[in-house]
């Protein structure tokens, strides 16, 4: 339908020529006909004017069903566009997964691993997909986190942030995070804790603040996931 009323199109242009399409964009300008008004003095079809002056066209003259049903298309059409993209990086990630799953048992023969793996079942934030973080206030275990993580993700890219009280001094606690985790100030985002306030004069055993990791890495978590399925299968295995 859509080919038949392109060819009329066609037609219609060739055989009344530029002049007429010329005269349809004139007469738009300066007398403001609409497209019936347009296609009945020039004895051109409708579609044919609307093609000739469509820079012209004012949304309202536009159906309102018709608009409904662009918009609906268009929302329809971005939709199907976004389930396919999420289906594909489902598809990526369960790939990911099956792959780091078949070889767990060699991958946790190494003792950095398994231990960063458990510790990752205890400490790290599981309820996001796309992304490896953990939080912690011991600086061993910030460190030790800090180096698997470099080891096992592609991502170069990491954040750091960490939370610290009224009375603690957030440029010499980003110094000692810099030094101790061998990376830039400058990369460092310090958070005062919101209730710092009313506890101010308290000793904290976290004299450091809470020092936070975090790389945006979807097959890493990926990954990472399949290892702790397979730390927790054998764990399951030897209780029964």
């Amino acid at each position: 339908m859509e080919g038949q009323r392109l060819g009329l199109c066609l037609y219609e242009y060739m055989r009344h020529g530029t002049q007429i399409r010329e005269e349809a964009i004139h007469l738009r300008k300066t007398q403001g006909l609409s497209l019936n008004e347009l296609a009945e003095a020039l004895g051109v079809s409708r579609s044919t004017i609307r093609y000739w002056v469509k820079d012209l066209i004012k949304p309202d003259e536009v159906s309102p069903d018709r608009q409904t049903k662009r918009a609906e298309k268009l929302k329809e059409n971005q939709r199907a566009a976004t389930a396919g993209m999420q289906a594909k990086c489902a598809a990526l990630r369960q790939d990911a997964y099956n792959a780091a799953y078949s070889i767990a048992t060699q991958t946790l023969q190494d003792q950095d691993i398994r231990d960063f793996v458990v510790l990752y079942l205890a400490e790290g934030y599981r309820k996001g997909r796309n992304a490896v973080a953990l939080t912690n206030s011991n600086p061993h275990i910030v460190r030790f986190a800090h180096n698997c993580m470099r080891r096992l993700s592609t991502n170069t890219h990491f954040y750091y942030s960490f939370q610290y009280h009224a009375d603690q001094d957030p440029e010499t606690l980003k110094g000692f995070w810099a030094a101790y985790l061998g990376i830039d100030t400058v990369h460092i985002r310090p958070v005062r804790k919101t209730n710092s306030g009313h506890l101010k004069g308290r000793r904290f055993a976290c004299q450091y603040g809470i020092f936070q990791i975090q790389v945006g890495d979807t097959f890493f978590r990926s990954r990472l996931q399949a290892l702790m399925d397979a730390v927790q299968a054998e764990w399951a295995g030897r209780a029964g």
